[in-house]
């Protein structure tokens, strides 16, 4: 009934206006993968990072490299 998504479509994110950013916490190791606005720098959250498996559905899902992403502490 409350089963997982497992039709994960790529979804399309503003490439020349935001960036692709993982914002981990320091203390507790805490992971957070969004998007980071340039002229702004408002971080908009869109998942959280717990494993290697849901790095990879949000690499999959928002069609970003690896390469491209920018930690921030």
């Amino acid at each position: 009934m409350f089963g997982k998504r497992s039709n994960k479509k790529t979804i399309n994110y503003d490439t020349a206006g935001k960036t692709p950013v993982i914002r981990a916490s320091i203390c507790t190791g805490e992971k957070v993968a969004g998007f980071k606005d340039q002229k702004t720098g408002r971080f908009e959250e869109c998942m959280v990072i717990r494993g290697e498996k849901d790095m990879r559905d949000f690499l999959k899902i928002y069609g970003v490299e690896e390469s491209q992403i920018k930690k921030e502490w």
